[in-house]
């Protein structure tokens, strides 16, 4: 699959793997369609990438700003050509402890981030990406989905769930939209904000990024992103060794 002339849309833009992401795209020639909540970052981030970045302010946990930005999308006089739905946010909970306030606000919050808004805006825009000649969905999921981690409930079923509905969706698109690909990206531990202090040999965004598109430009329906290539095999060999590894 070639990026160049493709117009992509690209959540959570403006910092780590999104950043990365956004930066290789358009050095690939791509457009991006830059989605963030931070209008500021957005706006100094099309400063120094130029006018192949176009930023669109959106909260993704507020459907209202999600309808807005499908309705843009579909409206425009380029077509979109692909998503790659990156943005994601884990709180770290023990939920054997009692006296949490913020609980049923932060379960929200992860699920809405990190499931709901992919789902959303797939289902919504999956019909449009069809008439591509080359239309793609990327979801960013982790190798959490497969094996949880004890300290990250949540964010852990959500990957696990985004996992599953990439899959299904992907199965609907062989049969009516075989030129459309539906990938998930299955995403190891990269050094960014959300996991400063937690777990040890982190690789870069930019490192991320770059073998994310490499197994965009051959068409790959799974992209197994650094040590996750050898959980792949393990799980194979020792499902219980997989997990104890993940389990932190």
């Amino acid at each position: 699959m070639w990026l160049e002339g493709k117009h992509i849309l690209l959540t959570g833009a403006t910092r780590g793997i999104g950043r990365a992401l956004a930066t290789q795209l358009i050095k690939d020639g791509a457009t991006v369609i830059a989605v963030a909540r931070d209008a500021e970052a957005l706006a100094e981030l099309a400063w120094e990438l130029g006018p192949q970045l176009l930023p669109h302010t959106c909260d993704l946990q507020n459907l209202k700003d999600r309808e807005e930005l499908i309705d843009k999308i579909k409206s425009a006089a380029k077509p979109l050509d692909g998503v790659i739905n990156n943005a994601g946010i884990q709180f770290e909970a023990d939920y054997m402890v009692a006296g949490r306030n913020d609980l049923a606000r932060d379960i929200a919050t992860e699920i809405d981030i990190n499931l709901v808004a992919p789902l959303h805006l797939c289902a919504s825009l999956a019909t449009h990406l069809a008439q591509r000649p080359e239309g793609f969905i990327v979801n960013v999921t982790s190798g959490l989905a497969l094996f949880p981690k004890q300290t990250a409930p949540i964010y852990c079923a959500t990957k696990a769930g985004l996992r599953s509905f990439t899959t299904a969706l992907r199965y609907q698109a062989e049969q009516l939209a075989p030129n459309m690909l539906v990938c998930d990206c299955i995403m190891t531990l990269v050094a960014t904000d959300m996991t400063q202090g937690r777990g040890s040999g982190k690789i870069s965004p930019k490192n991320a990024a770059q073998q994310l598109l490499q197994g965009l430009k051959r068409g790959s329906d799974e992209i197994w992103i650094g040590k996750t290539r050898a959980l792949r095999w393990i799980n194979r060999l020792s499902p219980k060794l997989a997990a104890k590894i993940l389990r932190g």
